[in-house]
Formats: C-alpha cells, sequence, structure tokens
C-alpha cells in the first residue's frame, strides 16, 4: 500500500488542473510525505461519495474512486519542483527524512496541514468560479443585429443624407464622414485589378465596400437557383415511421371490448319500434304516400277577386300586382260632345274602311250627340268591353315597372362652340375647271403652291393654288387613279397610277434648281447587287423613260402586272408602295426609289387589300383590307395589332401626324376614329353622311380632319389630340361644305388640306376641284 502510494505517474490534465492552486501554495524545493493519514480526517476506505488523492511514486497527484463512481482525495508523497529526479534520489530523501528528529516532522506535518486547508480552498474556489462561469455564460449565444452597426441612424431611406457631408453618427453622437467617391476610372482600375471586385457591394449605411464570402455567395447562387439554401440538407431523406417505426412486443391498451359494444343498443330498439307503431297507426307517411297525396290533391285556385277582408290573405298567397285603371272617358264619349269630336263623312268612311280591322281604328265607337241625358239609348258595347276588361285582367301578365326619369341634355355630350374652334374652312373660294370627266385623286406639293389631278380623262393637271392656273397637263394613255406628290422637299417629283404603269413624273414647276437636282439623281441607275427573284420579276418591271415621254415629264416607268388602284408614299420620300387588288398575295408592293428595287411583303393573302400607309414616325405599314386593318412592324417582319373595323366595306384611311390615332371611312355611311393605345375596337364612330364615305385626311398643323361623301358635301370636324394619354380626343363637327354637283350618283371622291394654311381641297365627279377657306 505504502508502495503503491510512493509510485511515480504523470498527472492527467484534470489532475494537472486541480494541482495547480497547490503548487502555488508550496514553497520551492520542499518535500512533503504523507503516510497513510487522510488529508479530511477521515479514512480512505470509510469515506464513500468523496474523492480520494493520492501521490505516486513520481510525487503527482492521483484519483481513487470507489464502486459508486464518487472519487476520495489523498495525499502521499510530493515533492515539488522536483519531478525531474530519479526514483533511487527520492529514497535516499525519504531514509533521511525518517531519521530527522520528531520536532521536525511535527513542523512539517503541521505545514503540511496548511497546504491541505489551502489546497482544499482553491478547489472550493475553482468550483465555485465554474459555477459563476456557467452562469454567466446564460447569455453567451444571445446576438443583437444592432451591436455590429456603427451607423445609429436606423432603418431609413439613406438617401435622406445625400445633400449632407456626413452620412450618420456613431455610438458617441459624432458624425461619420462620407468616404470619398469614386469616380468612373476608379471604378474601372478597380475593376481591372480587383479580383474580388465582382463580389464586392458597397454598404449604404457606411458607404465602405464589402467583399461577399464564398458561403454568402454560394447561399446567394441555391436561392437564385430556387433550391435550398442549406447544401446540408436533405429534401429526400428517408421517411421514417414515427408511429409504426417499431414494433411494440405488447398492446398499447390491452382494455377487453366492453360488453355494449356487441350488443343490440336497446334505446335505438325502442325508437324504431315508435316509428314502426306510429306509421302502421298512420300517425307518419312513407314518402311514396306523400308524394301520391299531393298528386291527387292538384293545384290549388284561389279566387282572383277577393272582399276587402281577404286582403291579406291575397297577399300572402301572391304577391299581388294592381290591375291598372282604365282611362277616364274623354269629351268624345259625352252625351253632347263638342262639334269638332263628332265625325265629318270622311271621317266616318274611314272608321267603316277598317271594320274588319278594328285595332286600326282611332277610336273604338263613333261618337254621337243627344240633346239630354234621357235621350241616351243602352250601350250596346257594354258587354263587350266589360268581357274585354275581364280577359286584361285574368290573363295579361303584370309586372312592376321603375319609372326611370332621366334628363335628355344628360345624355348630350357638352362640346364647345364651333366659333371657338376657328380657324376651319367656311365658305368656297376658287373652283379648278379644266378636266372632262370625273376627278378621282387629288395631291398637294409640300409646299402648298402647287397642286396635282388625276381623272378619267387620262390626264394629270398640275394647278397654281393661289390663282386657279392650269400649268401643265400630262397625258397618260390610261384611266389615273391615284396620284401623289413626293414629301421630300429636296426634290421634284409626282407618283401616278394610271392602268398598270406607274409613272414618275417631273411637273418641271416651282425652282428651276429643284428641278436640275431632280433630273441629276434619277438619270443614271444605280447598280444592283441583289439580284431578284422571278416572283418579283413577273409582277413589276422598272424602265427609264426616253424620247417623246421624257420631254413630256416621264422619268421612270414601272409596269405592273395588274391595274393600280392606289400609291402613296413614306415619309422621307424614298420609298413608295402601290396597291393592286387583283394582285392576291402580290398586292401590296413596296418600291424604293434610291436603289429601284422592289419587294412584295407578304406570301400570303389576308384578304382584299384596299389601301396602305406608312407610319409618319415608326417603320410601320398600316394595311386595310375590306373588313379590317392589320399594322405591321416592317423591322421585325411581324404583325403588331389587327384593328376591327365591324364595317361591310373600307374606302380608305389616314392617320393622325402624331401616329397615335388612325381615321377610317367606310362605304356604309360612317368613320371610325381608332386610338391606338386604347384599344382595336373604334373609339368612336361618327356617322355625319348620307352616303358611302370615299376619302377622309388629317391636317398637318391644326386639329383639323375632313371627310368626302357621295352625298356631294364635305364635313370639316375638329379633331383635338392631346399629349396627355389619359384624356381622350375631343372630337366636335364644325362645317358641312356642299358644293359639288352630282353626277352618275357619285359625288366628292377625294380630300386633301393644304400643308401650311386651314385650306381644304375636295375633287368630284363633276369634273372640279374646289377649295375652302
Amino acid at each position: 500500500m505504502a508502495k503503491n502510494r510512493n509510485r511515480k505517474r504523470k498527472a492527467s490534465p484534470i489532475e494537472a488542473s486541480t494541482a495547480e492552486p497547490l503548487e502555488s501554495s508550496i514553497e520551492e524545493n520542499e518535500e512533503i510525505e504523507i503516510g497513510e493519514e487522510v488529508v479530511d480526517g477521515n479514512d480512505s476506505s470509510d469515506s464513500e461519495g468523496e474523492e480520494v488523492y493520492t501521490s505516486d511514486d513520481e510525487g503527482e497527484l492521483s484519483f481513487e474512486s470507489d464502486e459508486e463512481g464518487n472519487f476520495s482525495r489523498n495525499l502521499n508523497k510530493m515533492k515539488l519542483n522536483g519531478g525531474g529526479e530519479d526514483s533511487s534520489g527520492e529514497d535516499e530523501n525519504a531514509d533521511a527524512e525518517k531519521e530527522e528528529p520528531s520536532s521536525s516532522n511535527t513542523a512539517k506535518k503541521e505545514k503540511l496541514q496548511t497546504s491541505v486547508e489551502a489546497f482544499k480552498s482553491e478547489l472550493n474556489g475553482s468550483s465555485s468560479k465554474k459555477n459563476q462561469q456557467e452562469e454567466e455564460d446564460e447569455y453567451k449565444n444571445d446576438t443583437s443585429d444592432e451591436e455590429d452597426i456603427r451607423n445609429t441612424v436606423g432603418n431609413i431611406p439613406m438617401h435622406w443624407y445625400d445633400e449632407y457631408k456626413h452620412i450618420g453618427y456613431d455610438w458617441d453622437a459624432k458624425k461619420i464622414i462620407k468616404p470619398a467617391r469614386r469616380d468612373q476610372l476608379d471604378d474601372f482600375l478597380k475593376r481591372m485589378e480587383d479580383p474580388n471586385f465582382w463580389r464586392t457591394v458597397k454598404d449604404k449605411q457606411t458607404g465602405q465596400d464589402i467583399v461577399i464570402s464564398e458561403a454568402d455567395i454560394e447561399l446567394i447562387k441555391r436561392i437564385n437557383s430556387q433550391r435550398i439554401p442549406d447544401e446540408q440538407y436533405n429534401d429526400y431523406a428517408p421517411w421514417v415511421e414515427w408511429f409504426t417505426s417499431e414494433v411494440e412486443q405488447m398492446p398499447i391498451t390491452n382494455v377487453p371490448a366492453h360488453k355494449r359494444s356487441f350488443l343490440p343498443s336497446k334505446s335505438e330498439k325502442t325508437k324504431v319500434a315508435k316509428l314502426v307503431h306510429a306509421i302502421k297507426m298512420g300517425w307518419m307517411k312513407t314518402t311514396e304516400q306523400r308524394e301520391k297525396e299531393k298528386a291527387a290533391a292538384g293545384p290549388k285556385f284561389y279566387m282572383l277577386w277577393e272582399s276587402d277582408t281577404d286582403r291579406e290573405k291575397m297577399r300572402r298567397i301572391h304577391d299581388h300586382v294592381s290591375a291598372p285603371k282604365r282611362d277616364l272617358p274623354g269629351h268624345a264619349e259625352s252625351y253632347n260632345p263638342p262639334p269638332e269630336y263628332l265625325f265629318d263623312d270622311k271621317e266616318m268612311k274611314e272608321w267603316h274602311k277598317f271594320k274588319d280591322e278594328p285595332q286600326r281604328r282611332k277610336l273604338h265607337f263613333m261618337p254621337q250627340k243627344f240633346n239630354s241625358l234621357r235621350e241616351v239609348p243602352a250601350y250596346s258595347r257594354y258587354i263587350r268591353e266589360r268581357f274585354l276588361r275581364c280577359l286584361d285582367l285574368y290573363l295579361c301578365p303584370r309586372a312592376k315597372r321603375m319609372k326611370l326619369t332621366i334628363d335628355a341634355e344628360y345624355l348630350i355630350p357638352k362640346l364647345p362652340s364651333p366659333k371657338d374652334l376657328q380657324p376651319f374652312p367656311t365658305v368656297e373660294s376658287i373652283v379648278y375647271t379644266g378636266h372632262t370627266d370625273m376627278i378621282r385623286t387629288i395631291s398637294i406639293e409640300p409646299y402648298g403652291q402647287y397642286i396635282v389631278s388625276g381623272s378619267d380623262d387620262h390626264t394629270v393637271k398640275i394647278w397654281e393654288v393661289s390663282t386657279g392656273r392650269c400649268t401643265k397637263t400630262i397625258d397618260t394613255g390610261d384611266i389615273v387613279r391615284s396620284v401623289a406628290w413626293c414629301p421630300n422637299s429636296k426634290i421634284s417629283l409626282i407618283a401616278v397610277a394610271s392602268g398598270q404603269r406607274l409613272i414618275l413624273l417631273n411637273p418641271k414647276v416651282g425652282d428651276k434648281m429643284l428641278i436640275k437636282k431632280t433630273d441629276d439623281i434619277l438619270i443614271e441607275a444605280p447598280k444592283i447587287d441583289v439580284l431578284e427573284s422571278e416572283r418579283i420579276k413577273s409582277a413589276v418591271q422598272w424602265a427609264a423613260a426616253e424620247g417623246n415621254e421624257y420631254e413630256t415629264g416621264y422619268r421612270i416607268i414601272i409596269t405592273h402586272f395588274k391595274p393600280i388602284k392606289q400609291v402613296t408614299w413614306h415619309g422621307k420620300g424614298d420609298y413608295f408602295a402601290t396597291v393592286m387588288p387583283e394582285g392576291a398575295n402580290r398586292s401590296a408592293l413596296i418600291h424604293q426609289l434610291s436603289k429601284r428595287r422592289t419587294q412584295i411583303p407578304f406570301s400570303k393573302s389576308k384578304g382584299l387589300i384596299q389601301c396602305v400607309l406608312f407610319h409618319p414616325i415608326k417603320p410601320c405599314l398600316f394595311v386595310a383590307t375590306q373588313k379590317n386593318i392589320r399594322i405591321y412592324d416592317l423591322v421585325k417582319q411581324e404583325l403588331l395589332k389587327k384593328l376591327l373595323s365591324n364595317s361591310k366595306w373600307i374606302s380608305d384611311m389616314a392617320i393622325h401626324p402624331k401616329g397615335d390615332n388612325l381615321l377610317v371611312s367606310t362605304y356604309d355611311k360612317k368613320m371610325l376614329w381608332f386610338d391606338l393605345d386604347l384599344s382595336t375596337k373604334p373609339y368612336q364612330t361618327i356617322r355625319l353622311h348620307r352616303n358611302a364615305v370615299r376619302s377622309s385626311a388629317y391636317h398637318l398643323r391644326y386639329p383639323l380632319f375632313a371627310s368626302a361623301s357621295d352625298d356631294q358635301s364635305v364635313i370639316v370636324s375638329h379633331g383635338m389630340v392631346y399629349n396627355d394619354l389619359l384624356q381622350n380626343p375631343l372630337i366636335v363637327p364644325l362645317k358641312k361644305l356642299q358644293t359639288h354637283k352630282p353626277h352618275e350618283d357619285f359625288g366628292v371622291f377625294d380630300v386633301m388640306w393644304h400643308p401650311a394654311q386651314p385650306w381644304v381641297f375636295s375633287a368630284g365627279a363633276d369634273s372640279t376641284i374646289r377649295l375652302y377657306t
């Protein structure tokens, strides 16, 4: 036992930690010898539940535990700061200590007792510190999002500090100055040099750059890809049957079933017996019996005319609607009516004429005159009238109608007075005469100095607007159905659709320098690098004018395979389009003047094309068939919108200079105003004419539009389009100008506005052009 106590061994970490207080309380180079004494005053063999400390041969502290796992403390021979000596030296020191006098042993024991007490206090102190530390660690896992925030302004919009030099306040209420801002060059250099630039974000509260960690980047990627943020989480983990996963050896409840669970219920037996007895006695009837009784009873009739005492009963039976009262008799039913109420011979014949159709008579009786009341005979129609009254009372259905009182002026929209919407044309100023047949089309020069007209007399005439003088007449050899002056003011060119030929004319009027420049542009044909397909070559052929035609003014002739109905220019004056209704899928063609080539925009026929129009601003093409208008994007080559006209046949269309509104005229006497930003259906249907509407046009500068019809009238209207998209266009009819004469059921074919003045031109079937100012 003593030998085991004197053995040395290496201390465990727990022993080393508990031995530190003891080593610090004992002086250096002192040796302590303890025999079989127990430090706490009790024998180690008798103490249970206490720790036992022993010392091995190396002088270190060791533990011994009892059967219950408790430790008892024992101290054997300890040597502090001398653990490096061998065992032989320690035995010699022990023999020397045994030979010392008893006084020195007593002193050593007292000193050892003091050291043991100090060691106990240190152990108690360390345990109390440990308990205190455990109490202090109660909030060690608590966090606060605000503790690491240096800016204390809180969760507010940081743009409130845009006009200040500081960005907020720190914990000492001092201003946090904004960091220096980088310019675009610094950002570029940082982007090039800093490998972490792509993961750097700016903190709005401090203005500092923060580099996102790899874990945060991975978290962001997983959230963006709609995956679970934690990659360690297994969302397809095997299902654990929490109830049936563990097979129990014995039942959870082994209570035997109650006797009442397998015996019939006595209370239910009593209830069923009562029901059977009630059915036998006839007190309760089955569903079959009730249906038979209901069928045998039949419908319930009630008296239609009841006395006042049964009025409440009538209301309970039926929601009664009182019968309308008969009209009171008038003067004609008097026994002595005034003479004007008596029938004359004509009225008498008419009354007898409708003998077989009495419902067409104004009165169901013939007024008679008697000198006194005693001379009035019995009324012969009394029984019939009472019978008809009874029929009306019980055969005619009745319904309660709420009388709706509406003021007619409330339904009429409030429009401004035409006097407040001036200027607009009101009178006829000039009549241009010279054609010998119907004038189908007119077009005006971009500056408004000249106007060109095309007629069924196979001629094109150019007029001077201010004087009405015809400056030039050009014969085309066929009916001229459409003319269009090039909108480009830098060249002088007119497109004329005559039969199957599209003729580009140089009118040779106006500025001579402009005329020469136009000839120089068109004198040489550009080289075409792109090969045209056979489909295009069979549709059109470009040719330059020669000989007499060139002297007349012809410059380019484009021959089509079908008669041309319409020609229209693009706003820039390089592209123009032609329409051939009989051309099927080649009805609409787009030509380019600068390159002298033709394009076929459609491969399939969507209907009988009536007219086409270029958008004034956007690269869009409006194509009007008989009933609908399609809007195509020429760049993307796709259909943008399809406008529904709800009309039988479209004749013409005009687009507003801003490009947001479209005016469509139809042969069924109406005009359709489309708001392209609002809907694909008409914003307003305008019915102002009595016959087919042939043409319509917008003014380029004034909020005016005009329409021409076969009723020989031109109607000028005010059409204000506002920049505010929430405000609807204002449409007010202003003036009806009707000076044309009818010719073969035709009226006015075309209408055109002056580009600068509020003047309108009209071309009629009476071979005249009229100017209204």
